[in-house]
């Protein structure tokens, strides 16, 4: 049977091979990013495949109609052959084994000759192994041939009266172990004066043929890679040509998140491309303004804060002063004034730190909040302000137990800040604790400092361990102050925090209390890549 070269299998082994090793190239993960390169592969891939199957296709019409018709012109040709031969023995007059031995070499040799224009390598005259009368002559063989007649085609021979033909590869006869060769065994029955039954055997090349389906695949191949090397390069250009407003458009929302507001596309023509480039404009344009128009408001606002806390420095100073001129009196006043005076004496307290809190968070706005830093050691600011919270401590019914390392825990922090903090973390678990234990930890490492304040009182949910930090927020709106706090005491402790580059975490569940971790960088400024203390610890 007539073959092509390289077989569909074969063609699509080597193109997984090839996509294999593409796949290991750096390049491949440019392909991946890029739409008009993944085009161009596709289509690549598209017209490789399309190609394959098309040449799968014409090989296999081809080789089926140029067989059939070869087969037919051999088999005319061979019982033409057989016909003559058998025709000379008929008429033939040896009367012994030498006249028989060369009538047969007459007949092979002269079949030979006149068959080679039909195509015809070879011509054997082999014994009938079913045979046994008359005379014995030896056989006509060819030894390179005659391997490539099974015994089951000679059997097949011996048996049938009429011609058989079988489609063999002749290619390692001819010394081709490599290359295949297809030709068409013919072999029929001959009767020889005197010698009985024998076969002829006739062998018929396909060689020209297969060169002819060679050359006209790879006609086929060398007529398809222009078209393979055009199509993706044509593709890939139109593609980038047409992504090119796509690629400026991205760039440009890239620089409007880094908070580049005034970068703009180019507008060009008036197709889908040119609409996508002035919708973004639009979008960019108006949110310039509205972040403009914010930026003016929260600058407005924070001046505001800023500029009444510092105006109500100078009244508050002066009540301030009446206030503990009476207050210092209030044993010589009757009893409602005496009760009077003190509460006047709390508020304005409160009023004295809240407006000292307004002018903090004024600073954290407005991004003058400065750090004065210097090596402190954790343990001693902890120590500090439990000491300092002593006697709240026990107006609450609340133990305070500390639990600190042998080790230096030293970190470069503001320690004014970093004491306010601390504070504010204490006083808000005393209020919370409800007479239960205040656990203090602290601990560190090569990286980093924390601190965990833990109470065992009422706890909070995970809502409110989410908005604890906000300003002003409350969880309980209905609870009393014992210290009569601003509500912006833990909002400026996580700025605090944060202006170190600290982390300040919190956590709680109702009824089994809440905790905060504050964790900070051992350098300030770097970001916290360890935690020597965990959130929360099941008791």
């Amino acid at each position: 049977m007539l073959h092509s070269r390289m077989s569909v299998r074969a063609i699509c082994d080597r193109l997984l091979l090839v996509w294999t090793s593409v796949a290991k190239w750096r390049w491949f993960h440019a392909i991946r990013s890029s739409l008009s390169l993944r085009a161009a592969v596709t289509l690549t891939v598209a017209g490789v495949l399309a190609i394959v199957l098309f040449g799968a296709a014409v090989s296999t019409q081809m080789r089926t109609n140029v067989f059939e018709a070869r087969r037919t012109q051999v088999l005319e040709d061979a019982s033409v052959r057989f016909s003559v031969a058998q025709g000379f023995f008929d008429q033939s007059t040896a009367s012994n084994s030498d006249q028989v031995q060369e009538t047969a070499r007459q007949v092979v040799e002269s079949i030979r000759s006149s068959a080679a224009g039909a195509g015809a390598v070879s011509v054997l005259l082999l014994r009938s192994e079913h045979d046994g009368q008359g005379i014995r002559i030896n056989e006509i063989a060819d030894p390179a041939m005659e391997p490539v007649i099974s015994s089951e085609f000679r059997t097949a021979v011996i048996e049938s009266s009429h011609a058989q033909w079988q489609s063999v590869d002749i290619g390692p006869a001819l010394g081709n172990a490599s290359d295949s060769l297809p030709a068409i065994l013919v072999g029929k029955t001959v009767n020889l004066p005197r010698a009985g039954t024998h076969g002829l055997y006739i062998v018929y090349s396909l060689g020209h043929d297969q060169a002819m389906i060679d050359t006209v695949m790879n006609v086929l191949i060398l007529a398809s890679t222009p078209l393979l090397i055009a199509v993706p390069i044509g593709a890939f250009w139109m593609l980038h040509h047409l992504m090119r407003p796509v690629r400026r458009t991205a760039s440009a929302a890239t620089e409007l998140a880094g908070g580049n507001l005034t970068v703009r596309v180019p507008e060009s023509g008036s197709d889908e491309m040119s609409d996508l480039a002035h919708a973004f404009n639009n979008m960019a344009a108006s949110l310039q303004e509205k972040i403009n128009e914010y930026d003016m408001l929260s600058k407005f606002q924070q001046r505001f804060v800023s500029d009444v806390s510092h105006e109500l420095r100078t009244p508050l100073t002066t009540i301030r002063m009446a206030e503990e001129m009476i207050y210092d009196d209030r044993e010589s006043l009757g009893p409602a004034a005496k009760r009077s005076v003190e509460l006047l004496h709390g508020q304005v307290e409160r009023f004295e730190s809240m407006l000292a809190d307004l002018l903090e968070i004024s600073r954290y706005d407005a991004q003058a909040a400065l750090l004065d830093l210097e090596i402190c050691d954790m343990r001693l600011l902890v120590e500090k302000v439990v000491a300092a919270h002593e006697e709240l401590a026990q107006k609450l019914d609340v133990r305070v137990r500390v639990h600190l390392p042998h080790e230096q825990c030293a970190a470069e922090a503001d320690a004014r800040r970093i004491e306010r903090v601390l504070r504010n973390l204490l006083v808000n678990a005393l209020e919370h604790a409800e007479k239960t234990d205040v656990m203090i930890d602290v601990a560190c490492d090569n990286e980093a400092v924390a601190v965990r304040v833990r109470d065992y009182g009422i706890g909070m949910t995970p809502e409110t361990a989410q908005r604890v930090f906000d300003r002003f927020y409350r969880a309980d709106p209905a609870r009393t102050r014992t210290t009569g706090g601003t509500g912006l005491g833990l909002s400026i402790a996580r700025e605090d925090v944060a202006l170190h580059g600290g982390i300040l975490q919190a956590y709680g569940q109702p009824g089994q209390g809440a905790s905060f971790v504050m964790t900070l960088p051992v350098s300030a400024g770097k970001p916290v890549r360890t935690h020597p203390l965990v959130l929360w610890e099941e008791e």
